[in-house]
């Protein structure tokens, strides 16, 4: 069947739209900015500007992969969602529980830290953890694979490839914006001072911690739900 090219483009902006929406509140790169400046602790000010981008250029090939084949891969490998909320919340709250129980480093230990943190040992990191999963984490990949599923068409070819076609736009934005946003974390955090840095970092990682229970609770409600044991009533 075929269809006008503005109906095509209206399929296209409103996935573009609807992916972005979705994504977004989940992805929150504004909290996770906090966690990506305590990681990059000891870099120049280029390399933190690379790994930024190399950050965002993963979260943006991540969304466009789980969007696209995440769905077939679960169910491939015979792996349920909430397995993967399970798995990726326990990841999620351990690195929160670490970085929650870390001591405040000494100027001592800083310069140890940016003689020993170079480049190639940052570049690691740029996937696990700072892209999976304390950027683009379970939940996000749950609604990916859930928002690709949905922008499949069962009448349209054509239909299908511009809905597909917004929701890999989306990806790319939320990977630019990511890009942006730890690229001048350090600059806005400066304003906070030496004090309201490790209030605040300290307040995203507990944050970060109830995100990675609350995954992990989600997943085990799941399963339970699947297995007919519901979640008890309140007395």
């Amino acid at each position: 069947m075929n269809l006008p090219f503005l109906d095509l483009l209206t399929a296209f902006g409103q996935s573009l739209l609807f992916a972005f929406i979705g994504v977004l509140p989940i992805i929150n790169p504004l909290a996770t900015a906090p966690l990506f400046v305590d990681q990059a602790r000891g870099l120049s000010e280029q390399d933190r500007a690379l790994l930024a981008h190399r950050i965002g250029k993963n979260v943006a090939i991540l969304l466009t992969s789980t969007m696209l084949t995440g769905s077939y891969v679960l169910r491939f490998f015979g792996v349920s969602l909430p397995a993967v909320r399970i798995a990726g919340g326990m990841i999620v709250a351990s690195i929160a529980w670490r970085m929650l129980n870390a001591q405040q480093a000494t100027t001592d230990d800083a310069t140890q830290i940016a003689q020993a943190l170079t480049w190639d040992k940052a570049r690691v990191k740029a996937f696990y953890p700072l892209t999976f999963p304390l950027t683009c984490g379970p939940g996000t990949i749950a609604v990916a694979i859930a928002i690709g599923a949905s922008l499949h068409s069962r009448t349209s070819v054509p239909l299908t490839l511009a809905n597909m076609s917004g929701g890999l736009a989306a990806s790319v934005l939320l990977g630019i914006l990511v890009a942006l946003t730890f690229r001048y974390a350090t600059t806005l955090l400066r304003r906070l001072g030496d004090t309201g840095q490790v209030v605040f970092m300290r307040l995203m990682a507990f944050i970060l911690l109830c995100v990675g229970v609350e995954i992990v609770w989600s997943g085990a409600r799941a399963l339970l739900a699947g297995l007919g044991i519901g979640a008890p009533d309140a007395q």
